[in-house]
């Protein structure tokens, strides 16, 4: 069997005095070797001490200074000579609600109650309140007040319009949206 060329490194190596590129690895050239001593714990010990420390130290020098800061916010605040004798106020914004859900039932049952009782409004005057469902049905009863229909603007032959005559329909009117149908317009085409 013949064998072909060998790769360019195999070359190279075969050149330098080594069969392959793995040879100069299987002897150890003299000199070298491993290192005899080992790593000086006492120095790891005496820094892994010493940061301990250290870190408490820091913990609590940092509980000494939120102390401090603690007792000067709760201290009270200088007051400008203008405000003294005012009482304090609250700065603007938004304030946070403690208990929304409740604040809301209470409001929807306040609510309610207005709807649904009789009440004074003005007492000088004499303005009560009474339950929606009862002013509704007085409403149908009496019916709601409206403006006298309103006649075209075309005259009538006759020369007056006749009272409680219904408006008589002229082409190419038609009621106003805006009106509710108690003025006429021209029809949009």
């Amino acid at each position: 069997m013949a064998h072909a060329h060998p790769p360019s490194h195999v070359a190279s190596a075969a050149a330098h005095g080594h069969g392959t590129a793995d040879d100069e690895y299987d002897v150890t050239p003299p000199g070298s070797g491993h290192e005899h001593t080992d790593a000086n714990v006492w120095i790891i010990v005496k820094f892994g001490l010493w940061l301990a420390i250290s870190a408490i130290v820091i913990h609590i020098g940092l509980g000494f200074l939120f102390g401090l800061f603690v007792n000067r916010s709760e201290e009270a605040t200088a007051q400008f000579p203008l405000a003294v004798g005012q009482e304090q106020r609250l700065p603007s914004g938004a304030r946070l609600q403690q208990f929304p859900v409740n604040e809301y039932y209470e409001f929807r049952l306040h609510e309610q109650a207005v709807l649904d009782k009789y009440g004074w409004v003005n007492k000088e005057t004499g303005v009560v309140r009474m339950p929606i469902s009862e002013a509704m049905r007085l409403a149908v009863e009496r019916g709601l007040p409206a403006r006298a229909p309103q006649t075209s603007s075309t005259p009538e032959p006759s020369g007056q319009a006749q009272p409680g005559a219904a408006p008589q329909q002229v082409p190419g009117l038609m009621p106003a949206d805006s009106s509710a149908g108690r003025t006429m317009e021209r029809r949009r085409q």
